[in-house]
């Protein structure tokens, strides 16, 4: 049976990483880490773009490092377009959602109201495990 495969959303990676989710989710974390990670650019460029200090940057650029970075590809393009016009969604919001739609990706998240009304995402918050 294949694993689930997974897209982790940029708040869900800086819980991670900072430590904040209970104990008792870190085992999910264990599990999704080891098929290695799946970012959208975005995500990227969002993690790389925050203004962490020293070692806490040096951990972000790791992760980033170690993970899939999804492009922008004209299948996620178009379905940033659609999103964007069927919903009220902010634009990077909108790539990070198609990027699992165009993918089959399971979006982990804990802002679930950004995404919940996005046809044909399936979503996952780290912290109701």
């Amino acid at each position: 049976m294949e694993q689930p495969k997974y897209l982790i959303d940029t708040n869900a990676v800086i819980d991670y990483l900072g430590e904040k989710l209970p104990t008792s989710r870190m085992s999910f974390w264990g599990n999704v880490i080891d098929i290695i990670p799946n970012i959208s650019v975005i995500t990227k460029i969002k993690l790389l773009g925050f203004n962490a200090a020293g070692e806490h940057y040096q951990t972000l650029i790791d992760f980033v490092n170690d993970a899939v970075v999804l492009d922008l590809t004209s299948n996620v393009v178009t379905a940033s377009i659609d999103i964007r016009k069927n919903q009220k969604t902010k634009l990077p919001d909108a790539i990070i959602a198609a990027t699992g739609v165009v993918y089959g990706l399971k979006l982990i998240t804990r802002n679930i109201a950004d995404f919940k009304n996005i046809p044909g995402l399936d979503l996952i918050n780290p912290w109701e495990l």
